[in-house]
């Protein structure tokens, strides 16, 4: 596709790029001729990303590092650009998962979200938009989560977290306006991911969403790719989905109660299944 083409030579960050969503977006974006900066901690499997990307003819540059050090995300933007040149597009998307429910929430499992999903993805954003105010423009793409508009349990700890992420994400976008530097957002659901599998030592989190229905990381990575393209300032994956959202700002009992019977009609399947 042509606007595909328009990432052809440009300079990516991908953060949380060494597994799920992260992973299948460096490697989009590699594949559509993007020198991709691969960020996360674990340098082993951004080695294997970057060796997947080189072998269909694109350029991955791994970088081992931690999110929630400022330091370290000040010296991964440094060697960026003396590696790959300016920065065009910033993909915002290193996450944690820890599920549980807000009566019981530990103190060190919230902090633990707080310091990848909202510090992390603070210092990143600011960086970003240093450089790229200096430079003449950049998208910042930050990846938030429908659970970022409703709560939902037991992710109260990580709602909590995507609902600042989109708090901070819009107010930088009206702190830009009217320069040429582009923050957007995307909002997927349920996305079939290692941060959904590793949640699996939590019946309740099993039974809250038939695993059939969770998402493909493809979709999100076309969502990433058409706002970064276009531009866009929100996009929810599927298409649509922010329904719920809308129906609960009118009628937040009604959505309670819709989410109840999701969550009854989800543990009916499962136990379905495993009678067969």
């Amino acid at each position: 596709m042509a606007w595909i083409e328009g990432f052809r030579g440009k300079t990516v960050v991908v953060t949380g790029a060494s597994s799920g969503i992260g992973r299948a977006t460096a490697v989009a974006f590699g594949a559509a001729g993007a020198r991709v900066a691969l960020v996360a901690r674990r340098r082993a499997l951004l080695d294997e990303v970057a060796a997947e990307i080189a072998a269909r003819g694109g350029t991955g540059h791994a970088i081992a590092c931690d999110v929630t050090s400022r330091t370290q995300v000040a010296a991964c933007f440094e060697e960026i650009g003396c590696a790959l040149g300016a920065i065009d597009v910033v993909v915002n998307n290193a996450g944690v998962l820890v599920p549980g429910d807000v009566a019981t929430l530990r103190e060190e499992d919230l902090d633990a979200m707080l310091r990848v999903n909202l510090f992390g993805a603070l210092f990143v954003m600011q960086e970003a938009v240093a450089r790229m105010r200096a430079q003449g423009g950049g998208v910042v793409v930050n990846v938030g989560s429908l659970a970022g508009r409703r709560g939902i349990a037991p992710l109260g700890g990580y709602c909590a977290t995507k609902f600042a992420l989109v708090g901070l994400t819009e107010a930088l976008r009206t702190e830009l306006a009217g320069e040429p530097v582009h923050v957007a957002l995307v909002m997927p659901g349920v996305v079939d991911t290692p941060m959904v599998e590793t949640t699996g030592h939590d019946p309740d989190f099993l039974e809250l969403w038939p695993a059939a229905l969770n998402m493909p990381p493809s979709w999100v990575v076309w969502a990433i790719f058409a706002a970064a393209r276009f531009r866009l300032v929100e996009v929810s994956v599927p298409p649509g989905a922010t329904t719920v959202e809308k129906l609960a700002a009118l009628a937040p009992g009604v959505a309670d109660r819709l989410v109840g019977w999701a969550k009854a009609a989800s543990a009916w399947l499962a136990d379905a299944g495993t009678a067969r």
